[in-house]
């Protein structure tokens, strides 16, 4: 491959990836941009083969992260976006260097190819890809396993380091193919994720196998049927699985439901900041709550962000709206815990009972590094001037656990993008929780990607733990999911999502039967620590094998 066609390879490897998330959501693309990355780099060098899988994924999450720069304070908007997207792009960068260092066992014992001249030769052994495709099948179908494995064991550290970053987890980016992603249910988004970069180096494998000698044109179904195969038991499952829970649902249609209205004010950012709009936008609130009563809703939501500033009048007219229309409410709103070191501020998430009193509260337990949290403050203070935040929040202790005793509901509460952190997620749900809910303020981004990319990402937290998941958020996409991952209901007025207006909907309970647990949420991320350890034992392997020479 000519030199200067590598970084258009990279390139368009990491928009292929891109293009697989929403807006473009055309998913067949996730499954051959890790290919693409890896063809790039064949026959580099390793900081070469670093630089092109950096590259790659700069390209993917400058594309894919966009969405950044809506964010109303220019200077921060751009070195976010653009700093975050460095630091992503380290992921595919490591990725690529390794899959290119560690090719097979056996490798150094491959078959001497006669009948080559010497350049030929020369070429064949500066390529990573050359002696995969000499190798047996064995040789070939243990390497792509392992860069499915590798490509988890980054994602699982992705979404750990530095408070964790997991915003589109590759396997993510299929949420609307339901019979495929029912294997979350036993092994989280990363066996998703692990399926799609096991194709699609298997499918590089097989064009290697054709470039490597044209003569073994019918080679390349042997490296596929390995992951084609997996994918169809896979695929068979997961439209069984699907059609169990329908059937099931229709024979519990006549259960116990709980009525919700969902109120989605689509408030700017800018007004949130600013102090003389705190009264109006939440008259505004009271007014489409007001609205919504004529519908009988059991329980009226507001999102996170809606609810400026506490004051006795704002307490008071919370508690005249639930006392007097007997409602349930469940809202989002800053706390505030007074100290001797001072004050502590939460982002939390507060219940009131249809007396009209405080029921319970959640406070965010993983927060947004410099949208609620400046790292590092006290020793850099310069820092301060790159994101619109003041002062910081304090993480919360506990996963929020919301029961509304007179309608005998349970529900698992939590707020912003807490939903995109799979393991993280499994706190929120007992074994008789209803339904999880979050609440979220996505007004920060316009009308943009993002509420569609978090949506995406909701669908997998449904889907892993089999519990309903319901979203209230300020301007998109406020909608609920059913345990199998099927968008049930969104508002939206002629197809625009950031519109305000209130979802009304019915949420099945359980009813007093307890919840049969799936797979993953009994064990979590035990398939991902699996990929994790067996990717490290193979570059130990490997490393010590080089140091044996």
């Amino acid at each position: 491959m000519r030199n200067h066609a590598r970084p258009v390879l990279a390139v368009a490897g990491g928009l292929c990836l891109s293009l697989a998330f929403p807006n473009w959501e055309i998913a067949g693309l996730g499954w051959l941009g890790p290919g693409l990355l890896l063809a790039s780099a064949a026959g580099c060098a390793p900081r070469a083969a670093f630089g092109l899988g950096f590259l790659g994924g700069l390209s993917f999450f400058l594309t894919s992260l966009v969405w950044l720069l809506r964010i109303p304070f220019p200077v921060g908007a751009f070195a976010g976006w653009v700093s975050l997207s460095i630091y992503c792009a380290m992921y595919p960068a490591v990725w690529v260097w390794l899959c290119s260092r560690v090719v097979a066992p056996g490798e150094d014992n491959r078959p001497s190819i006669d009948n080559r001249d010497a350049h030929a030769e020369e070429t064949r052994s500066r390529s990573f890809l050359a002696p995969v495709a000499r190798l047996p099948w064995s040789g070939r179908a243990f390497w792509c396993l392992f860069c499915a494995a590798l490509w988890v064991a980054l994602e699982m550290m992705r979404v750990r380091f530095l408070t964790g970053f997991p915003w589109n987890i590759l396997g993510a980016s299929q949420f609307r193919m339901l019979p495929v992603i029912q294997l979350a249910a036993w092994t989280g988004v990363y066996g998703v994720s692990f399926l799609m970069v096991w194709f699609s180096s298997a499918f590089l494998c097989a064009v290697a196998v054709l470039l490597d000698d044209p003569a073994r044109h019918r080679s390349w179904v042997g490296e596929m049927i390995l992951p084609m195969l997996t994918i169809a038991i896979t695929t068979a499952m997961g439209f069984d699985r699907v059609s169990s829970m329908a059937k099931h649902e229709s024979a519990d249609a006549s259960g116990p439901k709980l009525r919700m209205a969902f109120v989605q004010p689509s408030i700017p950012q800018t007004v949130i900041f600013d102090p003389s709009e705190a009264q109006p936008r939440f008259q505004k609130l009271l007014a489409m709550s007001e609205t919504a009563l004529a519908q009988h809703p059991d329980v009226v939501i507001w999102p996170e962000g809606a609810m400026p500033p506490w004051t006795v009048e704002n307490f008071h007219a919370i508690t005249n709206f639930t006392a007097s229309h007997h409602v349930w409410m469940i809202f989002g709103a800053d706390d505030v815990e007074q100290g001797a070191r001072g004050n502590r501020y939460f982002n939390s998430a507060v219940l009131f009972g249809p007396n009209g009193t405080f029921a319970n509260s959640y406070r965010k337990r993983l927060l947004v590094i410099f949208g609620e949290y400046i790292p590092l403050v006290r020793w850099l203070p310069f820092l301060r001037y790159l994101t619109p935040i003041e002062d910081g929040f304090s993480a919360g202790d506990r996963p929020g656990d919301f029961r509304l005793s007179s309608l005998r509901a349970r529900i698992g509460v939590f707020i912003c993008f807490e939903d995109v952190f799979p393991d993280a997620t499994r706190d929120f749900v007992r074994s008789d929780t209803d339904f999880l809910l979050n609440l979220t303020n996505d007004g920060w981004f316009g009308e943009s990607a993002a509420q569609w990319q978090q949506a995406g990402m909701s669908v997998f937290r449904a889907v892993e733990n089999g519990v309903p998941l319901a979203r209230c958020t300020n301007n998109g996409l406020t909608c609920w999911i059913d345990k199998v991952g099927r968008v049930r209901q969104w508002l939206e007025d002629g197809g625009n999502i950031y519109t305000p207006g209130i979802m009304m909907a019915d949420l099945p309970l359980l009813g007093g039967v307890e919840r049969t647990p799936t797979f993953y949420h009994q064990h979590g991320d035990c398939f991902g620590w699996v990929c994790v350890v067996w990717a490290c034992l193979q570059i130990a392997r490997r490393i010590s094998a080089r140091r044996g020479r």
